[in-house]
Formats: C-alpha cells, sequence, structure tokens
C-alpha cells in the first residue's frame, strides 16, 4: 500500500538517521525511532525496544521521535519533567527526572472530550504547568529568581499515554525514548504570577486532587511532592537542556510532573481535578471526558 506523505516525511528522517546514528532496531534494518513514532501514532502496543539503550541512545531516539509526531501534534510548545518524584525514579532503575517535548495539539481545553481510540493506554495525573515570561529564566541562579522569569501557573492535567504492552518491563532509557509517554493533557486558564514570597509559598503548598468516574477521590497532593518546590523542577529542565545546548524562551510551557497518582481512564467516563489554594481567586476544577 502507498505511503501517505506524512509516513514518508517520517521515514525520511529514519532513513538519514541510519547514517548518522546506526541504532539496530528489532530486525536490525528500521530506525527505532521511526518505528517507535508509527506505532505511537497508529496507537499500536509497542512490544520491544533495543536491549541495553543507554540513556544517550534514548535522548537520540527521543529527538527523532518527536520530529515524527509534529506532523500529527504540531510545533513543540515546551517541555515536561517525569519522574520528579524519588519514589518513581527507583521504579525505572534511574536517578534524577527525565524530559519530554510537549507540541502544540498535545494540550487541550478544559471539559475536552477525547473520542475513542485516542491512545494507547491513557492515564490521568494531576499535574501544573508554569509559562516563562522572560529569557532569563536562562541565567536563574536561585527560585526566587527562576518565579521571576515566569508570567504565568496554569492548572493542568496529564493524559499520558503509556505505549508499552502488557508484559514490557519499562525502565528510564524506554520512558525517555517514547517521549516521556507524552500524547494529551487538559489547561485550565493561566494565572498571573509575581515574583512574592506569597507566590514562593502558594506554589509548594496548593493541594491538587484527583477525583475518578465515580466522583470518589481517587489521590491528594501537594505542590512540595515536585522535587519539594515546582520552582526546583522549571530550573531541572532549564539546566537538562542547557547541557545539550538549548534554551528556554519567553511563551514555553512546562509541564513539572504528576502530584497525584496515576489513573487509569476508562470509555464512557469524566475524571475531575481540583486545585485549592492554587488561584487566589479560589478553587479551579478541569475535568476530562472519554468516549
Amino acid at each position: 500500500m502507498k505511503k501517505s506523505v506524512k509516513t514518508m516525511g517520517c521515514w525520511l528522517v529514519a532513513l538519514v538517521a541510519l547514517f548518522l546514528f546506526p541504532f539496530a532496531a528489532v530486525a536490525g534494518t528500521e530506525d527505532a525511532a521511526a518505528r517507535l513514532a508509527e506505532q505511537f501514532l497508529k496507537k499500536t502496543p509497542v512490544t520491544a525496544i533495543e536491549p541495553g539503550m543507554t540513556m544517550e541512545q534514548a535522548l537520540k531516539t527521543q529527538e527523532k521521535f518527536v520530529t515524527c509526531l509534529t506532523k500529527e501534534f504540531g510545533a513543540p510548545a515546551g517541555f515536561k519533567a517525569g519522574l520528579t518524584n524519588p519514589g518513581a525514579q527507583k521504579a525505572f532503575g534511574i536517578m534524577q527526572p527525565v524530559r519530554g517535548t510537549m507540541l502544540e495539539k498535545m494540550f487541550l481545553k478544559n471539559k475536552a472530550t477525547l473520542g475513542k481510540n485516542s491512545g494507547i493506554k491513557i492515564f490521568a495525573e494531576g499535574d501544573l504547568v508554569v509559562r516563562v515570561g522572560s529569557d532569563a529564566i536562562n541565567g536563574a541562579k536561585t527560585t526566587r529568581e527562576a518565579l521571576a522569569a515566569l508570567d504565568a501557573v496554569v492548572p493542568f492535567v496529564e493524559l499520558p499515554d503509556v505505549p508499552f504492552a502488557a508484559g514490557f518491563k519499562m525502565d528510564g532509557p524506554a520512558l525517555v525514548a517514547v517521549n516521556v509517554a507524552a500524547r494529551y493533557g487538559v489547561l485550565g486558564d493561566p494565572v498571573p504570577l509575581t515574583p512574592s514570597p506569597e507566590w514562593m509559598e502558594r506554589l509548594k503548598n496548593f493541594t491538587l486532587q484527583l477525583y475518578d468516574d465515580k466522583g470518589a477521590l481517587f489521590s491528594e497532593g501537594k505542590g512540595s511532592a515536585l522535587l519539594g518546590d515546582p520552582l526546583n523542577v522549571v530550573l531541572w529542565i532549564r539546566d537538562s537542556l542547557a547541557a545539550e545546548g538549548k534554551k528556554l524562551k519567553k511563551g514555553d510551557l512546562l509541564s513539572l510532573g504528576s502530584i497525584t497518582k496515576m489513573m487509569p481512564t476508562k470509555p464512557g467516563t469524566t475524571i475531575k481535578a481540583k486545585f485549592i489554594d492554587l488561584d487566589p481567586k479560589g478553587p479551579v476544577e478541569l475535568t476530562a471526558s472519554f468516549e
């Protein structure tokens, strides 16, 4: 069957990669990134990744994987941090967070409804987004300086899609290779930030509650679940990019990681997240429905 222009473009990247980055896939001939991207876009569970993949290889694979996804999800809009909890890091056999790229069409409006076959294995988790307001973020040395370089905090429920087949043993490099499972997320309205002691405390101490489809509280957490302070995650994302010669820019949206436990989603249901003491105007609720 003739491949679409979209697919051919992705595989063109793959062919070039075979010369620049000789990383064999299952059959030893396909480029790993293009193969993973095709499975992700077709919602086909991933059954294998190159054994012994290093984190360096995973980052290179992720870069090409994201390039393939842009044809469906749009241009990069920011970044996400994953495994910002020490317990989660231990479970994946690593000792630091991981980073992925968020694309424009991954961000959905509040009360979004996802159609059938929107992903492979979509979960919901209470998250938090901040928006970069100034390039000064790249020179920030303290959390206070980082706060001064942000212009908004945005309630966020990430809807990651864990693309691995049942029984697949995930580790840090496997998660990084598939862009830290970024698929969708529901954004609330931006709340303006100021570099004040009040906001320093508010970001650490607000409460996030995640409710299941029956309205029962599934999980609850504080902003401090994010490396002790969400601003620590901002600096970590900035530093991880700097290590690769990259910089944050004004307008970048930064997803800071899971504050609640990950909750499986089911067809025909609606989940809700409630943010308490984040917005000075009062509690904020986000919902996502699944056909």
